[in-house]
């Protein structure tokens, strides 16, 4: 059984990240602290997250750049992060849970578990691949484009981050599609799939599975996804996915 979750869904900056993992049955399978990403301290993530990583039967992690969330649509790129990081585990899975809503296409049964990340371990495990993993990334946008604060919101809604949009505007990491940022570009009369200036785009990102951190996320380039994938024998608030982008719907 693979559980798959998503995390950056409703920032409006950096990428959507999504993870699926598979955890073996009986003690391995049990991992001290699991459980939800949003519950745990930034610490505990880490730990959970290396746990994970050594114990997974298989894992993997997809990260879709801010220019294909504005070129496809949030909801479209989710539903893709997830086939992409369950299609990408070296072990097939025979079942899947997904995190609050269905995702087809996946060749296997699958099941929409409420509040999955809170009562399925693989979802949970899951939650906190793409969750640390996003984090890590912010951190390092935040050294390219330090004035937004990225390494302490993570690119969501917040007083602080609202405050560095008025001031400087967005940067490339920013998804245009989303109402504030748009408002902050000046392109609020466009439809949200046309806000993106068109020399303004953010970088594919590929990283190995071995590496410790995933490498930094270039400011420029083109909308290719970046695909981790591993086997072996940190809450900000946010606002829902009708909030953040006009025309998109659940």
């Amino acid at each position: 059984m693979a559980g798959a979750d998503e995390a950056g869904r409703g920032a409006c900056a950096g990428p959507l990240v999504a993870a699926a993992a598979i955890l073996p049955e009986g003690k391995r399978g049990e991992i001290d602290e699991l459980a939800d990403s949003k519950l745990l301290t930034p610490a505990a993530r880490e730990r959970v997250y290396d746990e994970v990583v050594a114990r997974a039967l298989a894992w993997s992690v997809v990260i879709i750049p801010p220019t294909e969330v504005d070129a496809r649509g949030l909801h479209v790129c989710n539903l893709a992060a997830m086939r992409r990081a369950l299609a990408s585990l070296s072990t097939p899975p025979e079942y899947v849970l997904t995190d609050g809503f269905p995702v087809d296409g996946l060749g296997v049964p699958g099941l929409a578990v409420w509040k999955g990340d809170r009562v399925a371990a693989c979802v949970a495990a899951a939650s906190v691949l793409a969750k640390v993993t996003r984090d890590r990334l912010m951190v390092q946008l935040h050294d390219q484009f330090p004035a937004y604060g990225f390494a302490v919101h993570k690119g969501y809604i917040t007083d602080e981050h609202t405050a560095a949009l008025r001031e400087h505007g967005p940067c490339a990491e920013h998804r245009f599609s989303y109402v504030n940022v748009a408002a902050a570009s000046g392109r609020g009369n466009r439809p949200p799939r046309a806000r993106r200036p068109g020399l303004v785009e953010a970088a594919p990102v590929l990283f190995d599975a071995s590496e410790a951190q995933p490498p930094m996320l270039p400011a420029v380039a083109g909308g290719t996804v970046g695909v981790a994938s591993g086997d072996q024998p940190q809450p900000s608030p946010c606002v829902g996915e009708d909030e953040a982008m006009e025309g998109e719907k659940r």
